[in-house]
């Protein structure tokens, strides 16, 4: 039986957050706790602490403001995403370009799953301009007529892509070569994370800054929520306290 979740199961997990039109951050698992970290650091002194208090407080904001990352590599999480293709790629950089290597990535394959495709399809005001500062990034909202008519463009682009991968399949070619009609970067697809509260947050430091791409800051803010109930003053300390709004 899939434990993948539908869209009306979301508001009914307290460790799952909706992104986008159809997508989601779930809390899957974890191990440790803030007090996980303070104890890793005291392994050094052969000593432990029983409760959180304000000296452990204190030791995990000494640790992250110094610099001292592996106590905070003795807490692990687990999440699944729901995402388009496009935040997948860009989330997965961050990984494979953090300064340890205890994270672990897997996710759904086309060559496997021959169920119906969805999509990431933005509505007429959520299209955004080319900024005039940057070679990258987003500027202001685009008008609402010129995104009436990307919106309805990309449906049909959408549909032109899942009738013909339908055709492809219906020929009997092999799913991993039919996917190449599947239009890509707005192709939903699930995959896992299991990573350290460190490399959770170098992920969510580089994006949630302004300059990142919106659809990704929203898919890290729910991971930065979802991660902060469980490790506040780790990721007090780590990364700060961000608006959820």
């Amino acid at each position: 039986m899939s434990n993948i979740l539908s869209k009306d199961d979301l508001v009914e997990d307290e460790n799952t957050i909706p992104v986008l039109d159809e997508g989601y951050v779930r809390l899957v698992d974890r191990m440790g706790s803030d007090l996980s970290v303070a104890n890793a650091a005291r392994a050094s002194y052969a000593k432990e602490s029983k409760e959180m208090g304000p000296g452990d407080v204190k030791l995990i904001n000494f640790l992250a403001r110094e610099g001292h990352m592996s106590p905070f590599r003795h807490a692990m999480l687990t999440f699944e995403f729901k995402a388009p293709l496009m935040v997948a790629r860009q989330h997965w950089k961050y990984v494979v370009g953090s300064d340890h290597t205890m994270d672990s990535w897997n996710e759904s394959s086309r060559r496997y799953i021959t169920s119906e495709a969805e999509f990431y399809i933005p509505n007429s005001i959520e299209w955004r301009t080319t900024p005039d500062s940057s070679k990258q990034g987003s500027g202001g909202p685009l008008g609402r007529f010129e995104g009436e008519m990307l919106t309805m463009s990309l449906q049909q682009y959408v549909e032109e892509g899942e009738n013909l991968y339908t055709w492809a399949m219906n020929l009997g070619v092999a799913p991993e070569q039919a996917r190449l009609f599947l239009p890509a970067y707005g192709m939903y697809l699930y995959y896992r994370w299991t990573c350290s509260l460190q490399s959770a947050a170098h992920f969510l430091r580089q994006r949630l800054e302004e300059s990142a791409q919106k659809e990704i800051t929203d898919f890290a803010r729910a991971t930065y929520q979802l991660t902060y109930q469980y490790f506040p003053a780790s990721f007090g300390a780590l990364i700060g306290e961000i608006r959820h709004d």
